[in-house]
């Protein structure tokens, strides 16, 4: 199975070299400066250390990640359902958020990430899919097609677990709208060649197309919804992707934009 993405080399076939992606950079750097600021990266003392610092990280997450409970009742949980809610830190009970606006937490949720793979994970494919699409895309259509997606792909998880005992976990990460980017990127350069890390054959670099890549982690995507336990939410990948497809097939047969 193909992991690890490393570059996408001929989805621009020689024409003139593109512009700096300010955007996709811009969003690299800010997550990356949000999770070293915050406690999970583990270098900020303002949050302890050990069981002091979990515990923050958990407050952290409840405060500005976003909640499918939440968002669906448009205010934040009350002390009664968090009680309820499933701990996962012992020891560390969940507090309440006053003030917290669920709508907002969308948004911020996407700047969040739970440990430095998951960080590294995302922003990878950010860096090799990002630019070609952004470039694509337009910088301020870019920007606002990542955000779009990311939420999108939010509120989706939030609906499909309106009634499950995970309404009330917290959601954080950019995997929503990276994973758009993924889409938009597969509708546009589906012929592309990209060079893959495949771990069955000691992590050899090959060359595959981007349908064969991308469609392979999407059906991977795909199964671990129904397959896989709680940790991580499959299904937001699952949504982001499709939507970020789905979009770029409204603009496939459109020239692409030139910045100015």
């Amino acid at each position: 199975m193909a992991i690890a993405v490393l570059d996408h080399s001929g989805a621009r076939g020689g024409r003139p070299a593109a512009p700096v992606p300010a955007v996709s950079y811009a969003l690299i750097a800010l997550n990356t400066v949000v999770f070293l600021l915050g406690p999970a990266a583990g270098l900020n003392p303002l949050y302890g250390r050990g069981h002091d610092r979990v515990c923050a990280e958990q407050r952290y997450e409840q405060r500005w990640g976003a909640v499918p409970a939440e968002l669906l009742a448009g205010r934040p949980l009350t002390s009664g359902q968090l009680a309820e809610a499933p701990d996962p830190v012992p020891g560390c009970p969940a507090a309440p958020t006053p003030g917290k606006h669920p709508a907002l937490s969308v948004l911020s949720s996407l700047f969040l990430h739970a440990g430095w793979l998951h960080l590294l994970g995302n922003l990878l494919f950010l860096h090799v899919f990002g630019p070609t699409v952004e470039e694509r895309l337009g910088r301020a259509r870019f920007a606002l097609f990542y955000l779009a997606a990311g939420s999108l792909a939010t509120y989706g998880f939030a609906l499909a677990e309106a009634h499950s005992a995970d309404s009330t976990r917290v959601l954080i990460g950019a995997s929503g709208a990276i994973s758009a980017v993924l889409g938009a990127y597969l509708r546009f350069h589906p012929r592309a060649r990209v060079t893959t890390l495949v771990p069955l054959l000691l992590f050899l670099p090959l060359r595959f197309p981007a349908w064969l890549v991308l469609g392979l982690w999407f059906a991977l995507q795909w199964w671990s919804v129904h397959s896989a336990g709680p940790g991580v939410a499959y299904l937001v990948h699952v949504i982001g992707f499709s939507a970020g497809f789905l979009y770029g097939c409204t603009l496939a047969t459109r020239p692409p934009r030139r910045p100015g």
